[in-house]
């Protein structure tokens, strides 16, 4: 009889996820001396300097915005997506995986690999790659709060491998802790606790069905919460439409603003391009394609096509305003990650080896939730974040952005080039 490893991914600042061991031939229990005072130097020693982490967080950003991108098409192809929001953490699904693939061997650890766009890296690449991007973006900064990392939720007397759950600490961060999935309300009730503390509750309710077969989960979580260097008043916030389709519109609420911004106006391929900055390393990049021509806009989605709009970026005075919302969504993505490719990890054939060599286990569970707020007084997401302005009134401006229709959206943390949520609004008021 297989036991079944639950492996779920959460928005909100969370994923859960199925843990995973390094295969037997990665080395990675080498590590020089700087490497080992860079990432573990003590709290009151001055930082050294990120020039190695910089180059391992920038090998992964190119692979993990392709499969950002191509996830992103999925999701957006799911009957159920249809005119609704979309919104998800590409990096905590990055992250979650490589996780699992840390377990995996032979043709279950090639396909995840395929899948993430890690095909030409090697395992201790992809490791020490998310070892410095977690230690970069949980280091201390004074602009915005962010904070992610892993956990696992290990069934009473399931016993994973020593290496595995070394490895998971040293790369992933990882937590371990007991759960009694014999009683599955009691085992769902423990960890929606635990998401919901490490989300500073948006999550609290990720885990809802839990099989008494199960023997681990693997939590992984992401948290942001940003301040507008350009911050809005509430005062200039007003009631306006918001047309979600040629024969729909809503009202919501509109911030507004007049300062000083970067954007892009792209005729040829039908798209706006405006960055919000957040204080500190970190932006919104809105996408608001012109009437009619999303689906044009959303074939062109590319790590190239995004690094040439904002290579293009002019920077001028003139109003904005965005809606202000609060959405989330949920999506169970085992069906979608088998039609990417990642066959074997659902199935009998699955080999997480590097788990346990005494159970056979399979992920049977992917469910990932994402929450996004937005208002006057900045941007908060569990694995999901956005913009509001709020207003200045001044001198008549040659251009103006409104977006008063469907936008696509990218939060990135600047410094890493990682994009860290990334989705699409089609009606501000579905929560």
């Amino acid at each position: 009889m297989w036991d079944k490893f639950s492996f779920y991914l959460t928005f909100g600042l969370l994923l859960v996820i199925a843990c995973a061991a390094a295969p037997a031939s990665n080395n990675h229990g080498i590590h020089s001396a700087d490497h080992h005072k860079h990432l573990h130097h003590a709290k009151g020693e001055p930082h050294p300097s990120h020039e190695g982490a910089h180059q391992d967080c920038h090998l992964l950003s190119p692979h993990n915005a392709d499969f950002a991108f191509s996830l992103y098409r999925k999701l957006n192809a799911l009957p159920d997506s249809k005119g609704k929001n979309i919104f998800f953490s590409p990096l905590s699904i990055s992250m979650a995986l490589s996780l699992l693939a840390l377990g995996a061997k032979e043709q279950t650890h090639s396909e995840i690999y395929r899948v993430l766009e890690y095909s030409n890296l090697q395992p201790a690449q992809v490791n020490e790659g998310y070892e410095h991007l977690l230690h970069m973006l949980n280091h201390s900064r004074d602009a915005f709060q962010l904070e992610m990392g892993t956990s696992l939720a290990v069934r009473q007397g399931f016993k994973p491998l020593d290496k595995f759950l070394q490895d998971a600490q040293h790369y992933y961060q990882s937590e371990a802790f007991t759960a009694d999935f014999s009683k599955p309300d009691v085992a769902a009730q423990e960890i929606n606790k635990y998401i919901a503390k490490k989300t500073e509750d948006m999550i609290t309710d990720l885990v809802k069905d839990v099989d008494k077969d199960t023997v681990m989960m693997l939590i992984s979580y992401l948290f942001f919460k940003g301040k507008w260097e350009k911050p809005f008043e509430e005062r200039d916030t007003h009631k306006a439409d918001f047309h979600v389709d040629e024969n729909t519109k809503v009202t919501v609420d509109m911030m507004s603003n007049d300062d000083f911004y970067d954007y892009y106006i792209d005729p040829a391929n039908h798209t706006t391009v405006l960055m919000l900055p957040y204080k500190g390393n970190a932006s919104m990049m809105i996408l608001l394609p012109d009437e009619g021509k999303t689906q044009e806009v959303e074939g062109l989605l590319s790590k190239e096509q995004i690094k040439h709009w904002h290579d293009s970026l002019l920077g001028e005075m003139f109003p904005v305003t965005v809606p202000k919302f609060s959405i989330s969504a949920t999506y169970s993505l085992a069906d979608t990650l088998k039609e990417m490719g990642m066959v074997s990890t659902f199935s009998e054939t699955a080999d997480f080896s590097s788990i346990s060599e005494t159970d056979q286990l399979k992920v049977s569970q992917v469910e990932h939730k994402a929450v996004l707020k937005v208002d006057e007084r900045g941007t908060e997401a569990a694995a999901a974040t956005t913009e509001e302005f709020g207003g200045l009134s001044g001198v008549m401006p040659r251009l103006r952005i409104d977006l008063n229709r469907p936008f696509l959206l990218l939060i990135v943390e600047d410094s890493t080039k990682t994009i860290l949520f990334m989705g699409k609004i089609t009606d501000p008021t579905a929560a």
